[in-house]
């Protein structure tokens, strides 16, 4: 084959300059367009995402199930785990109790010192509420004296106080009486059934403080009104009629209740009109 001419070979040169000349302008062109209609114009129509796998939509109920059950662990090893005041409590309550029924030796006839048991049955009733009741109203008729009947008629009003309150704190705490105790008090009521406060520790704690307060008395009667007060206290548990907290608790309530009677003490003009409403004088 005959070699090309130098026009030829020429003509071929100015081709292949027109052809690369020609990509090149339309690359140009097609980067322009592109850029004029923003980003991913040129990338054809947006394809949508496909919807979540069912392992998916199951994920997010799993997490929200494995925080609940992790929050419903910790609450539960939080129950587990006890405060120091409960465990305080409860290593109280059952001191309380073990001590009770150690001191309960007059509970019943077969009790160690059973055969004690009628004398603890006497100081039982020297703190009821009936004698103290018909004892002051008695003493209060009798009496001439304005000083005297000053004194006698708080009494009076510290008596009914002392049963309403007891009363009270009984029915809300509504604690049972010991398991040992043998129920044949006397003169007993509906809530005489539970066991805290004690109302003969709460009686005999106020009474003692009103003698000491408000009667003159020598030493020696002074002494026999506060180991009065404590042997009432002692022969409860004796008695197995209470726990140890049941007294403990009278007798602050108690001490408690004679200073609530100072600050509402009724004087002796008061005294004169009551009388005069109740048809005493």
């Amino acid at each position: 084959m005959p070699s090309h001419s130098p026009k030829h070979r020429s003509r071929e040169r100015e081709a292949r300059r027109l052809e690369s000349l020609l990509q090149s302008r339309g690359l140009g062109l097609l980067q322009q367009r592109a850029g004029s209609e923003g980003p991913g114009a040129g990338a054809g129509p947006q394809q949508q995402q496909p919807p979540p796998s069912p392992r998916h939509r199951e994920a997010a109920p799993g997490l929200r199930r494995d925080s609940a059950s992790a929050s419903a662990s910790e609450d539960g090893r939080m129950k587990l785990n006890p405060s120091l005041l409960g465990i305080a409590l409860r290593s109280l309550l059952a001191v309380d109790l073990w001590l009770s029924k150690r001191l309960g030796v007059c509970a019943t006839d077969d009790s160690p010192w059973g055969s004690a048991r009628p004398i603890m049955k006497l100081i039982e009733v020297s703190g009821h509420g009936i004698p103290w009741l018909a004892g002051t109203v008695y003493c209060l008729a009798q009496s001439d004296s304005p000083a005297g009947q000053e004194v006698l008629l708080n009494l009076l009003l510290a008596l009914i106080l002392d049963l309403v309150l007891v009363g009270v704190v009984k029915s809300l705490v509504r604690r049972r009486r010991p398991t040992h105790n043998k129920m044949d008090m006397f003169a007993t009521f509906s809530v005489d059934r539970y066991s805290f406060p004690s109302g003969h520790a709460t009686r005999a704690a106020m009474g003692g403080r009103f003698f000491l307060n408000h009667l003159v008395l020598a030493v020696p009667l002074r002494i026999l009104v506060v180991l009065w007060v404590c042997i009432v206290g002692l022969s409860r548990v004796m008695l197995g009629r209470h726990n140890v907290t049941d007294v403990l608790c009278g007798f602050i309530m108690g001490y408690l209740q004679f200073s609530l009677v100072e600050y509402m003490w009724l004087s002796s003009n008061n005294l004169q009109t009551f009388l005069r409403l109740c048809g005493l004088k």
